[in-house]
């Protein structure tokens, strides 16, 4: 047991004990369910046009988690540095359509079917491509867009 006293999560996230937490959250909610439709249906259409056969390079997926971590990294510079975005703007584009879009669920089956059927070369290689390609596209988008909103 320890000395110290206890802290509410309410008090932790700066609200009143008590307090209902979904309480003038009904737009945010909204936004990030309408945003996580069209970001999962535009990961479907892409898994749809592309598809990746069994035991192949997860291309598509691989391609689109790179994507999404590059416009996520945009999409923080010009809501959070560049101007005041609308309150639902980064709830509706980036944990709404980005978080449909991505996929990384998707990645972790891909990584586990690949090792399964004994594709350990690809397996690997997919696992590195994409931590190292979406780190680094969230970097690029960020670098990108903060050199294009400062050259205005």
């Amino acid at each position: 047991m320890s000395d110290r006293p206890e802290v509410s999560d309410d008090a932790v996230a700066g609200r009143e004990p008590g307090t209902d937490v979904l309480r003038g959250q009904g737009a945010a909610v909204a936004a990030v369910a309408l945003g996580g439709v069209l970001g999962a249906l535009a990961r479907w259409g892409l898994g749809l046009a592309f598809p990746t056969t069994s035991g192949a390079f997860p291309t598509t997926t691989l391609l689109i988690n790179v994507s999404g971590c590059l416009l996520m990294g945009v999409l923080v510079v010009h809501v959070s540095e560049v101007r005041t975005a609308h309150p639902v703007v980064r709830p509706f584009l980036g944990v709404g359509v980005l978080g449909g879009y991505t996929t990384f669920s998707t990645f972790a089956v891909d990584a586990q079917q690949l090792l399964a059927a004994g594709r350990l070369g690809t397996a690997l290689a997919y696992l590195a491509a994409t931590t190292v390609g979406s780190v680094g596209a969230a970097w690029l988008g960020l670098t990108l867009a903060r050199a294009t909103a400062g050259a205005r």
